[in-house]
């Protein structure tokens, strides 16, 4: 027996066969050609089957994973008209007189290595993406793009990374686990994993891969990060045990459906759900959650390919607050810029964009956009309760400015006649350092805060949160971080305004306690986090000393 160690992405434990991931990789061969229009129209075939197969794995990851998930097939059919992209292709083709499938190589090989060499960790993170698509195209040049299937018996997945397409084309009912050689936590396929709840263990090492073989046996410990191969009788029946366990804690979580979420002592707090879009509300409700803290309106936006109309987005936002029945759904406005970039908004390239035209920012300059939102979201206010947060405030004049606007809507909306909640509230995401210094100012201009603990951390700590090389130096448990949370909780009760977290940290049982004791109202999480939440509030009494 061998263990080996990675980082483990969803913590739950996979007993099984190994299956090495083949991937269907066409040898490429540097052929001359007498045809070049030819050969540019067989790129063009190949990119409509690539296209059409791109959007048949975004329809079934939008089924399992959700909207803000799936859109990274959606970025990568936009990658395959890239005009960089495609010019590269034309010009080695016309200019060489080679065959397609060298020039997509090619192509792929150099705008890869482009990325890879940039300073910025979103960027770098664009070379695998431009791989993927790159050897899809290869594969429709060649006649095996199709996705293969064989065998039903469940395995344990071993590559030595997946691309995000690769992971969404397993057919989930057949993967046991995933197990890669590389790939960091940050990765779009760990984001998969954890949204498909399937065991993963990510950057075990090349040494493993050479080490088995299809069929082994293998045991995944997703809590661990440990991957043992080849484990003895002892091993198997200790993590056997460790399944049960986890199976009887999941038995258990669904009985506290329909409790409340109070301590021993009689303190409540609410717990929300994080979404993506409308295609996430079913896990809201399975999973039992009294609202939605953070709905990331910026997925309207991401899967449309031009600024999605005002009735696109009051459909949206009614059918979320008409499917919450009457539970608060908080709708945070547009958040772009940074990671999230869109073609269609133009934006400059920045040096620093987590420092850059993002969020609030981007909609106080073009107040057109903003106009449209807030429009949308006041009308579907008559139709549920209603939040609207804004994000990256950072000054008072933020605030004076969208609450202006929301006034202006308002007026607009009454002169013609359309009904909405003139009560609705307004909040504000406290996720920079200043709006956490000055939140005795910002407090008594709003309903709400709510702790974007993410954005705060890197913030606070000088930590670009897409860097995968900072995560030894990122401690969410830092001292500044929870005293800047302390800090707006006391100035948000004292100018009688409600206070929640919906970053990350939200789903941190080890700070649960010291959130509540600190005087946090609401903790909004990933669905799948409500019911261990709800199980670690009910088991505190913070009147013990």
């Amino acid at each position: 027996m061998a263990v080996y160690q990675g980082k483990g992405v969803y913590g739950a434990v996979a007993i099984g066969k190994v299956s090495v991931f083949q991937r269907q990789a066409a040898e490429v061969r540097r052929v001359r050609v007498e045809d070049p229009a030819g050969e540019l129209a067989r790129v063009e075939q190949a990119k409509a089957i690539a296209v059409e197969q791109l959007s048949a794995i975004h329809e079934k990851a939008l089924k399992e994973v959700g909207e803000a998930n799936a859109e990274i097939f959606e970025i990568h059919i936009m990658m395959l008209d890239d005009e960089d992209y495609n010019d590269s292709i034309r010009s080695i083709i016309e200019t060489q007189g080679v065959n397609a499938e060298y020039a997509v190589a090619v192509t792929s090989d150099n705008f890869a290595e482009m990325f890879a060499a940039m300073d910025d960790a979103y960027m770098q993170a664009r070379s695998a993406d431009v791989k993927d698509i790159s050897n899809r195209l290869i594969a429709c040049l060649s006649g095996s793009g199709s996705e293969g299937d064989s065998g039903s018996e469940k395995m344990i997945v071993c590559a030595d990374d997946l691309a995000p397409s690769e992971t969404v084309s397993l057919d989930k009912e057949r993967v046991l686990a995933f197990v890669t050689a590389a790939g960091s936590s940050n990765s779009h396929t760990a984001i998969l994993a954890r949204n498909m709840n399937i065991p993963a263990v990510i950057g075990v090492g090349q040494a493993f891969l050479d080490s088995i073989k299809d069929g082994d046996l293998l045991i995944v410990d997703g809590h661990t990060g440990e991957v043992y191969t080849d484990p003895d009788e002892e091993t198997v029946r200790r993590m056997e045990q460790k399944q049960a366990e986890d199976a009887r804690k999941k038995q258990l979580l669904q009985e506290l459906k329909g409790k409340e979420n109070v301590t021993l002592d009689g303190t409540k707090v609410k717990i929300f759900a994080n979404i993506g879009g409308v295609g996430n509300i079913g896990a809201v409700l399975a999973n039992d959650a009294g609202g939605i803290g953070l709905f990331r309106s910026e997925f309207l936006y991401l899967e449309s390919e031009d600024y999605p109309t005002e009735e696109e987005q009051f459909s949206a936002y009614k059918k979320v607050l008409e499917s919450m029945a009457g539970k608060q759904v908080v709708v945070r406005t547009l958040d772009i810029g940074a990671d999230k970039q869109i073609g269609y908004f133009n934006l400059d390239k920045e040096d620093n964009p987590a420092l850059g035209f993002r969020a609030i920012r981007i909609c106080l300059t073009r107040p057109e956009i903003f106009r449209t939102q807030l429009r949308a979201l006041y009308r579907a206010s008559a139709f549920g309760d209603l939040g609207i947060m804004f994000p990256m405030i950072t000054s008072v004049s933020e605030v004076e400015k969208c609450i202006a606007m929301c006034e202006q809507v308002k007026e607009e909306l009454k002169s013609e006649g359309i009904r909405f909640n003139s009560d609705t509230e307004i909040g504000i995401m406290i996720e920079t350092p200043a709006a956490a210094v000055i939140s005795d100012r910002l407090a008594p201009m709003v309903d709400f805060f709510s702790v974007g603990t993410n954005d705060l951390t890197q913030y606070t700590l000088a930590c670009d949160r897409q860097n995968a090389k900072l995560e030894p130096f990122v401690n969410t448990h830092h001292e500044a971080v929870l005293r800047l949370i302390e800090m707006a909780a006391k100035n948000a009760h004292a100018n009688g305004a409600w206070i929640g977290i919906c970053g990350e940290l939200a789903a941190d049982t080890s700070l649960t306690e010291t959130f509540l004791r600190m005087g946090i109202d609401e903790l909004s999480v990933s669905p799948p986090f409500v019911l261990p939440l709800r199980e670690r509030v009910r088991s505190l009494n913070l009147r013990a000393e």
